[in-house]
């Protein structure tokens, strides 16, 4: 399915033949670019990037590369291609066609779904929108605006679905999308994690690697919708977020080696005097992005993920690969809860355990990219070693919101928690020393002397390549 670039709006989806809804989303793109230009990548309007554009929904050959203005960009609504057979995996509606407009019945509830996944694309965007100023190198650069305009896109992926199948009421939430912001005291961002501040380089990386991780979890199941436009849209969603991942988990690992490097040359572990991020500040950042990030999930029992897999609205991660009846009318599984200072696991409804199920999922996803580091760290020929804290650990949501728990997963008292948080997440000493760190390089070729350069290449083009260049 090649995409359509005359139009005003890139699409896929014969846009022009529905002239109501074309009007709608060209009225919604001005406020969409004045967002950009007021809450967007600051001071960046003019700069050409080297950005990656998608002209193509299929795996091979869909993304073209070239000098781009970021507000030029071309953001648009795509969709992976319709199977005429397609049907429901899941739930009560299991073996029946996908549906193709919105069943009344469940309008609300899916209409609920769309705007919190709608809501976390320009929150990111907004949570580091001044990352530029300090940017390691042009390659890193590059990347944070190529992850900036695909979340861009993302937005555009959800309001399409707002405005083509929800009315009047899907216009007023598209407009909504706009107008909560970031860290805002009176319109916060819907999730939490989407309001903390991403204020330097190693919050980008650990973002990126642990947030921008919950939205391919969240995406995989909405992929498995029985809403096919929902479904379509997430799939090739997922095309892209693969490479925020990427920026994360390779940023955090270049970081771990320039670190692992300075301990060598200097025989020493406290490599801030030399310019580096010791490796229990890392450790530190990596508990707080975890437990914030894990929070995403929401509720460890919840009635609302059991009636949006019941009623076919949202799935579990590769629904069909999984071994059983895709009822779980009968079904347990394991939940960890906790009663009278204790955690343990109870076996649980496995209906009502939907979101825990992918919970632990992406935590066995998470712990791939540590062993990768720890490689870093062991093939330097050093003993330390990262590891995710336990899930109860710094809570907000859930079963362990009103329990104070250390990174081995053990109950401890608020009083012990005031005393010794600072050795399990950052202080303000720790934000304040890698703030210190973030001085910008934009020399072709140059990089900060606190992480490692790349390995890889984008595009066949060498880590010396102008990937941004300033007019």
């Amino acid at each position: 399915m090649t995409i359509n670039y005359n139009e005003k709006i890139p699409n896929n989806v014969d846009l022009s033949s529905d002239r109501r809804l074309q009007r709608a989303l060209e009225n919604w793109q001005p406020k969409f670019l004045d967002w950009w230009e007021e809450l967007g990548p600051n001071y960046s309007s003019e700069f050409d990037v080297y950005l990656r554009t998608a002209v193509s929904v299929e795996k091979q050959g869909w993304a073209h590369f070239d000098y781009v203005k970021m507000p030029e960009y071309r953001w648009g609504i795509f969709l992976t291609p319709s199977d005429p057979n397609r049907k429901i995996d899941f739930g009560m509606h299991k073996g029946e066609p996908v549906w193709q407009e919105v069943p009344g019945e469940y309008r609300s509830e899916l209409r609920r779904l769309i705007v919190t996944q709608g809501d976390t694309e320009p929150a990111s965007v907004e949570q580091q929108r001044h990352l530029g100023k300090t940017c390691p190198s042009l390659y890193d650069l590059r990347n944070l605006f190529q992850v900036n305009v695909e979340e861009g896109r993302h937005l555009w992926a959800m309001v399409y679905l707002l405005q083509a199948y929800f009315g009047r009421d899907g216009r007023e939430e598209a407009d909504s999308l706009l107008e909560r912001h970031s860290g805002d005291q009176d319109k916060p961002r819907i999730l939490g994690a989407f309001n903390e501040n991403t204020s330097d380089w190693l919050s980008f990386f650990m973002f990126t690697y642990f947030t921008d991780r919950d939205g391919k979890f969240q995406l995989a199941s909405l992929a498995e919708s029985a809403f096919d436009p929902l479904s379509r849209s997430c799939r090739f969603m997922l095309t892209e977020e693969a490479h925020h991942m990427f920026v994360g988990e390779s940023g955090v690992g270049r970081i771990v080696q320039r670190t692992c490097e300075l301990m060598n040359e200097y025989n020493t572990f406290d490599v801030r005097e030399y310019g580096g991020i010791d490796l229990h500040t890392l450790q530190k950042y990596l508990n707080f992005h975890f437990s914030v990030s894990t929070d995403l999930f929401g509720q460890e029992i919840s009635t609302n993920a059991a009636t949006y897999f019941n009623t076919g609205l949202k799935g579990r991660l590769n629904e069909a690969r999984i071994n059983d009846d895709h009822l779980l009318h009968d079904a347990s599984y394991p939940v960890f809860q906790v009663s009278e200072e204790q955690i343990f696991i109870n076996e649980t409804p496995a209906l009502n355990a939907i979101n825990e199920r992918l919970r632990d999922d992406y935590i066995a996803d998470c712990d791939l990219g540590i062993r990768r580091w720890n490689k870093i760290i062991e093939n330097s020929g050093h003993e330390f070693r990262f590891e995710l804290p336990h899930r109860a650990f710094n809570r907000n949501i859930g079963h362990f919101s009103n329990i104070k728990v250390n990174p081995e997963g053990r109950i401890i008292s608020q009083q012990e928690w005031e005393k010794r948080k600072f050795e399990w997440i950052p202080s303000e000493s720790d934000q304040s020393f890698v703030q210190s760190l973030m001085k910008p390089v934009i020399e072709p070729g140059k990089i900060a002397g606190w992480i490692a350069p790349p390995k890889g290449r984008i595009n066949r083009q060498s880590f010396e390549f102008d990937y941004v260049r300033f007019n």
